[in-house]
C-alpha cells in the first residue's frame, strides 16, 4: 500500500526535483514509511511506501539491472509468491520477497500482458527505457485510485489529485463534473471537479510513449454471461472462492485485523480469517449512544462467535468536524457522510494494526441494498421497454432529478451546462450489459460508477488519512466473474436481498447475523440540519460566498432549508450535498490548504461553527 506519482513529458522537458519532492511530500499519509524517485530527462516515477510486505528490501522504484526499467506501485498482489515461484523456475528470480519485484520480473519475461496474471488492488507505473515508453495500469474494479492531468505535452499521474495540484496546474471547478455530481451524489468518473484532471478507469491501463498515448482495457467485467446451475453448485463455489480470497489477503509482514459491523459482509470475512489463522483475529468497530444506529450489539455478536480480540469505542455519533477532514483527503465532494464514522473506525484500528480486512462490495455483487429490493419490487420492471427499463434505474439512482436541477442550478451554470446529460454516463454501461438480466445491469452499473465513484473511496482515502492499508476480499476478480455468472434471481427474490450469498454463509455465521436486517453505517445529519445544525446549515448556504458563486438559486436552496426545517419535507440528501460542494470550494478554490482544517478554520464567517467541534 502506498502512493505514487510521475510524469512523462512528450517534449523530454525535465521537472524540478523539488516539484517531484513535493508531489510525494503532499501524500505522505499514503506511505510515511519510506519515499523513492526514478528521474531522467522527461520521465519520472515516484513512490511514497507504507511498508507491509518485506520491510527491508521493499524499497520502490523497482529498477532493472540495466538500469532502464523502473516500477512503482500502490497496493498489494496478493498472489505474489505463487507468481514468484513461476518466475524462479523460469529463469527470472527474485532477489526480495517484495511483490513489486515480482511485477518487475513479469514485466521483463512477457511485457504488458503480465497483468492478466495479477490477483490483487493496484495501480502501476512501468517506464521501460529500452522502447522509451511508460506503462499506467489500474486494476480491475478501482480498488485504488489513479489520476492524470496532461498539459503542454506533459502527462501527470499520482493517487491523489492534491499531489497533481502541487506541480502547479491551474485550479478550475469543471461544470459537467459538478452537474453531475448533483445527478450522482459524488462525481462519477472520470470526471472529477478539477477541469483537466481525469481518472483512469477500472480495467484501463494506457501506454504512453514519444507523440502517442494509448489508452486499453484489459479487463471488463461487463463481458460475462450468465450460467446454469443448481443453488448446490452455486454455493459451493461462492464459498470456495470467498474462503480463498480472504486466505490470500492474510499475507502480511506487519498486524493485520478487519471492520467488523456485524452485518453479513464483514462477519463472513472474519469468519473465514478466524478459520484460516492460528491466533484470534483481531476485529474493530465502533458504536453509537443512539440505538438505531449503533451496530456494536451485532459486532459483539460475531466476535463472541469467532473468538476474536475485539476493539471497540463508543463515540459521539456528531461528527460534522471531520467532514472537512475528510473531504480534503478525498479530493471531491461526496454528499455520503458514512465517511465520517469510516474514519473514526480506521482512526481506533491503526492503533493495533497496519492492515484491515472489509466487507466492500458484497452489496454491489449481490444485491444488498434495499434501493435494489424497492425499485424491482415494482412488477412493472419486466414489461418495460428496453428504454423505459433504463431511464426508470436511472431515475431510482439519482440525487436531483432533470426537473430539480433546472430549479437549482442558475442560468449562468444551465448555460456552461447546456449540452451535458447525465444519464449518458451511465448509458454505456446499459449498452455494454444488455446480454444481461436488468438485476445484474443494474448491479453493473454500481460496480463500474458507485464503487470506483464513491464506495471504495471510502475506505481507501479514510484508511490511506491515517495510514492504513485495507483489503477487500469481495473484490477479489474470481469472485466478481462469479458474481456476474449467476443470474439476478439468485441475489434479489421475492424481497429478500443477497438470496443465495445469505444462504451460502448461514453455516458459517449463523441465522441471526446473516438475516440480520440491513442497517446503514451513517450518523443522523438530516435531523442535525433540524436542530444542532439548523443555524450552521442556514448561514453558509445563505451566505455571500455561497450565493455569490452564482452556481445556484438561492430561492431553491432556501425553498428546500425551509422545508427540511420544518419537517414538511425531507431534503437530507440534498443539502448534504450542497454543503459538500461549497466545502470543495473553500477547501481547494478560495484557499489552497496543505493539510486538513478544522471547522471553524474553515468556516470563519460561520458565527457558531464552534458548535460543531
Amino acid at each position: 500500500m502506498c502512493g505514487i506519482f510521475g510524469y512523462f513529458d512528450h517534449n523530454n522537458n525535465v521537472m524540478e526535483e523539488s516539484i517531484l519532492k513535493a508531489m510525494g511530500t503532499m501524500i505522505t499519509h499514503r506511505g510515511p514509511d519510506d519515499h523513492g524517485i526514478f528521474h531522467k530527462p522527461g520521465v519520472a516515477l515516484g513512490n511514497q511506501r507504507l511498508s507491509i510486505i518485506d520491510l527491508n528490501q521493499g524499497h520502490q522504484p523497482f529498477v532493472s539491472e540495466d538500469g532502464r526499467t523502473a516500477v512503482v506501485q500502490n497496493g498489494e498482489i496478493y498472489n505474489y509468491i505463487e507468481l514468484a515461484e513461476e518466475l524462479a523456475k523460469d529463469g527470472y528470480p527474485c532477489k526480495t520477497h517484495s511483490d513489486t519485484e515480482v511485477i518487475l520480473r513479469l514485466y521483463e519475461r512477457e511485457g504488458i500482458d503480465f497483468i492478466h496474471k495479477l490477483n490483487g488492488m493496484f495501480t502501476i507505473a512501468i517506464y521501460d527505457g529500452r522502447k522509451d515508453v511508460m506503462f499506467l495500469i489500474r486494476d480491475r474494479i478501482g480498488v485504488k485510485p489513479l489520476y492524470l492531468h496532461e498539459q503542454e505535452g506533459r502527462i501527470l499521474f499520482a493517487s491523489e489529485i492534491k499531489s497533481i495540484l502541487t506541480a502547479g496546474i491551474l485550479r478550475e471547478m469543471d461544470p459537467e463534473a459538478l452537474y453531475h455530481f448533483l445527478t450522482y451524489n459524488y462525481v462519477p468518473p472520470p470526471f472529477t471537479m478539477f477541469k483537466g484532471v481525469r481518472h483512469l478507469m477500472p480495467g484501463e491501463a494506457m501506454r504512453i510513449e514519444r507523440g502517442k498515448t494509448q489508452t486499453f482495457k484489459w479487463w471488463d467485467l461487463s463481458r460475462i454471461s450468465t450460467e446454469t446451475k443448481s443453488e448446490d453448485e452455486w454455493i459451493e463455489e461462492f464459498n470456495s472462492v470467498l474462503e480463498d480470497a480472504v486466505r490470500l489477503r492474510l499475507r502480511s509482514d506487519v498486524p493485520f485485523g478487519a471492520f467488523l459491523s456485524g452485518g453479513v459482509d464483514s462477519s463472513s470475512v472474519v469468519g473465514h480469517m478466524a478459520q484460516n489463522m492460528s491466533e484470534p483475529v483481531n476485529t474493530f468497530c465502533i458504536g453509537f449512544r443512539e440505538k438505531k444506529f449503533d451496530e456494536s450489539p451485532f459486532a459483539k455478536e460475531a466476535a463472541d462467535l469467532f473468538r476474536t480480540h475485539h476493539v471497540m469505542e463508543k463515540v459521539d455519533p456528531n461528527m460534522m468536524d471531520l467532514w472537512p477532514l475528510a473531504t480534503y483527503f478525498c479530493d471531491q465532494p461526496h454528499g455520503d457522510v458514512s465517511f465520517l464514522p469510516t474514519y473514526r473506525v480506521a482512526e481506533l484500528a491503526v492503533k493495533h494494526v497496519k492492515v484491515v480486512l472489509t466487507g466492500d462490495g458484497g452489496d454491489e455483487l449481490f444485491a444488498g441494498y434495499t434501493k435494489y429490493r424497492d425499485f424491482f419490487a415494482n412488477p412493472d420492471i419486466e414489461k418495460m421497454t428496453e428504454e423505459e427499463w433504463r431511464r426508470a434505474y436511472y431515475r431510482n439512482i439519482t440525487l436531483f432529478d432533470e426537473d430539480n436541477k433546472a430549479h437549482l442550478i442558475t442560468s449562468s451554470l444551465a448555460k456552461e451546462v447546456a449540452d451535458t446529460q447525465s444519464f449518458n454516463v451511465i448509458q454505456p454501461l446499459y449498452e455494454r450489459s444488455s446480454h444481461q438480466d436488468r438485476i445484474n445491469q443494474a448491479l453493473l452499473i454500481d460496480m463500474m460508477m458507485l464503487l470506483p465513484g464513491n464506495n471504495l473511496v471510502k475506505p481507501d482515502r479514510m484508511g490511506m488519512a491515517v495510514s492504513l492499508e485495507a483489503r477487500t476480499p469481495f473484490l477479489d476478480y474470481r469472485m466478481m466473474e462469479l458474481a456476474f455468472r449467476m443470474p439476478g434471481d439468485l441475489k434479489l427474490r421475492n424481497g429478500e436481498t443477497k438470496y443465495l450469498f445469505k444462504k451460502a454463509v448461514t453455516p458459517l455465521i449463523g441465522e441471526s447475523l446473516a438475516y440480520r436486517k440491513k442497517q446503514m453505517f451513517t450518523v443522523p445529519v438530516g435531523e442535525w440540519f433540524k436542530n444542532e445544525l439548523a443555524d450552521f446549515s442556514r448561514e453558509l448556504l445563505t451566505s455571500p460566498r455561497f450565493v455569490e458563486r452564482g452556481l445556484f438559486n438561492p430561492q431553491f436552496v432556501t425553498h428546500m432549508l425551509n422545508k427540511h426545517q420544518s419537517g414538511e419535507g425531507n431534503f437530507t440528501r440534498e443539502l448534504r450535498a450542497l454543503i459538500a460542494v461549497e466545502m470543495w470550494f473553500r477547501l481547494f478554490l478560495d484557499h489552497h490548504w496543505t493539510q486538513a482544517p478544522l471547522t471553524a478554520e474553515l468556516f470563519p464567517d460561520i458565527m457558531n461553527a464552534k458548535s460543531l467541534s
